[in-house]
């Protein structure tokens, strides 16, 4: 016994280390994919700003560097996914995991050593979004910022105005590519200002970066320069300037081409570059903030004319010492007992004065407007700031925990569907992927407007898959037929009632030939019930419908009909003659458990009796007269 023990020990251990192994495998080659798919995605988005920097090529290895590091939590879920799809996709359709089952061990127990190796992978996508996933995203911002400041290498095009130069409008007619000269030159230098332009007329010059590329410099020749001398008079008819012909002339332009590198404290304060710590640490301290920035805007307008509330909670400013006072009860009372008629004022100020009255209170109301919705704003940001990092806080859990959820669902699902390698696999996982990933930003962007709890949004995609990974853990582990396709074809074929036909062939080799005198006896029988059945139930009439809709009546006599139909199909399967064959094909399937069974019953028990008086015929010929049965 102890041995026996031993050695099952010993092949389950061997088996662990090999599920492990397969797994592993297969995992390292779908985490790089995943990962370049995932940078490929972001790449893209900024594609259109970093082309034509001049960057390095060390400036854009770290680019990929630090991108690639904030997006393997992103791209691990989808690895885990779609190495459990292949890998138990693979030992379905190798019978492995048949063989697995058939020596008594269960698929929860095939997955235990993954389930393990899947929690250190959590763990490890955890411990990367908290400590390296900050630091990776300073950098990556860092760059990304430098990088879109930087100035674009100079490419001026032919025919048209060129304004990647700052505080500069160049045209060029057409330039010579192998000498580097620009002809037909038109440049506007606005640095001084659009009142006071120079404008420069050229016939062909050629642009030059200094040595320490803060600078162009333009050789230009054969040209003229215009500048405005007076400012003021711009309006004016006759306007003063100055004019310079010119045979050679260099003009110094101001265009930093150097990459120049941010400080890194610009960025700390984001919520994706802060751990969980400081996550907390920065919410608690906005919390305070904007809690003591909301109750100052209130104490405020409590002072000002917009806020109406009882005069006994009446206050006002203290100009002199800018602290907010409730008035005194004398000054109550004079409130209250003072009856001023606005209207009766008004119209009885002359016309001017109403006017005056009317725009100041239009000035007022609009600069009480202006001041109201910038508190609003101020109070919206700093909400939506808070959110923003509730939602990061929330990430790191989400996130980690989506690997254990892609896990329960990748591999039970690939033990069902039985398909390896990459096709059907990739076309699951990324449906899969695709559909938790609208669910989690739809959640997240729900959750940053404030429609609903930041906590909510942020785990409903959570929510929605996991009882989809118990699913298909639970039907994988009881051999469910969950994509079947004969399963659910059949079901179609139940609830709408369409049935199969009969295609029986002559066989080649038949061991037992049919027993025709039984075979015509059977054969009468069916007809016999057939025909008092037919006759005793009115099918097309409503009340034997509803009667037998509420009964089981149908049931015994029916089943036992169809049973017998189907006993002589199959024995009269095995016959040489083809006109059985041919007969037997014709013999209805009756569908008993249709809901069109009652519109169909009648016309095919009808078929039955025909059908089966040809049979008994031919069974005659063949075998004699009919035995009873």
């Amino acid at each position: 016994m102890h041995r026996f023990y031993s050695k099952k020990m010993r092949f389950i251990r061997r088996l662990d280390i090999f599920v492990v192994k397969n797994f592993l495998t297969l995992f390292a080659g779908t985490f790089c994919i995943s990962l370049f798919v995932v940078m490929m995605q972001f790449l893209w988005r900024y594609v259109d700003e970093l082309i034509g920097k001049g960057l390095s090529i060390m400036i854009l290895l770290k680019f990929l560097y630090y991108s690639g590091e904030t997006l393997v939590p992103l791209a691990l879920p989808l690895a885990i996914l779609l190495a459990s799809l292949i890998s138990f996709g693979n030992m379905g359709e190798r019978l492995e995991l048949l063989s697995m089952k058939a020596a008594g061990i269960p698929l929860i127990r095939v997955l235990r050593p993954l389930i393990f190796v899947n929690i250190l992978l959590a763990i490890g996508s955890f411990y990367f979004q908290n400590t390296i996933g900050p630091q990776a995203e300073i950098k990556l911002r860092q760059l990304l910022f430098s990088m879109k400041a930087k100035s674009p290498e100079l490419e001026i095009p032919e025919g048209v105005f060129y304004d990647g130069i700052q505080s500069v409008n160049m045209y060029v007619d057409h330039k010579d590519k192998e000498t580097g000269m620009l002809y037909g030159l038109i440049i506007y230098n606005l640095k001084d200002g659009v009142n006071n332009a120079h404008i420069i007329l050229a016939d062909s010059g050629v642009l030059q970066t200094s040595y320490d590329k803060m600078h162009l410099l333009l050789h230009l020749y054969n040209g003229e320069q215009f500048e405005n001398l007076n400012n003021s008079a711009v309006q004016a008819r006759n306007v003063p300037y100055r004019r310079e012909t010119f045979v050679m002339k260099d003009v110094l332009i101001d265009f930093d081409t150097n990459f120049n590198l941010m400080e890194e404290e610009n960025f700390k304060d984001n919520e994706s570059a802060k751990n969980i710590n400081h996550l907390l640490t920065s919410i608690d301290s906005l919390e305070i903030f904007y809690d003591s920035v909301g109750h100052t805007y209130y104490d405020d307008m409590k002072c000002g004319p917009m806020f109406i509330a009882n005069t006994t909670m009446a206050k006002r400013r203290n100009f002199e010492t800018g602290q907010v006072e409730s008035l005194a009860p004398e000054d109550i009372k004079h409130v209250e007992n003072d009856s001023i008629n606005i209207d009766t004022l008004f119209y009885h100020m002359d016309a001017t004065a109403q006017q005056r009255a009317v725009y100041a209170a239009i000035q007022k109301t609009a600069m009480l407007q202006m001041d109201t919705n910038y508190k609003g704003e101020v109070m919206d940001y700093g909400d939506t700031k808070i959110r923003r990092h509730w939602i990061a806080f929330w990430q790191k859990f989400t996130m980690p925990l989506s690997c254990l959820l892609f896990f329960f669902i990748g591999a039970p699902l690939g033990a069902i569907i039985r398909k390896g390698g990459l096709g059907m696999s990739v076309v699951v996982s990324v449906i899969i992927f695709i559909f938790y990933y609208i669910i989690n930003n739809s959640g997240m962007k729900v959750g940053r407007e404030g429609s609903i709890p930041v906590w909510f949004g942020m785990w409903v995609s959570t929510f929605i898959m996991a009882p989809l990974g118990i699913f298909f853990t639970v039907k994988s582990n009881n051999d469910s037929v969950v994509f079947n396709k004969d399963a659910y074809i059949s079901f179609l074929r139940k609830l709408w009632g369409i049935r199969a036909s009969r295609h029986i062939a002559l066989k080649e080799v038949i061991i037992n030939d049919p027993d025709y005198p039984v075979l015509a006896g059977i054969l009468n029988n069916i007809i016999k019930e057939s025909t008092v059945y037919r006759k005793r139930h009115r099918l097309f009439h409503l009340s034997e419908v509803l009667r037998l809709v509420f009964t089981k009546q149908r049931e015994e006599r029916i089943e036992h009909i169809d049973a017998a139909v189907e006993y002589v199909v199959d024995a009269l399967s095995n016959s040489k003659d083809r006109q059985i064959l041919l007969q037997i094909n014709k013999m209805p399937i009756l569908d008993i458990y249709s809901f069109r069974y009652y519109r169909r019953i009648r016309r095919d028990l009808k078929q039955v009796i025909r059908t089966s008086k040809t049979l008994k015929e031919r069974c005659e010929e063949l075998g004699g007269p009919p035995l009873t049965i």
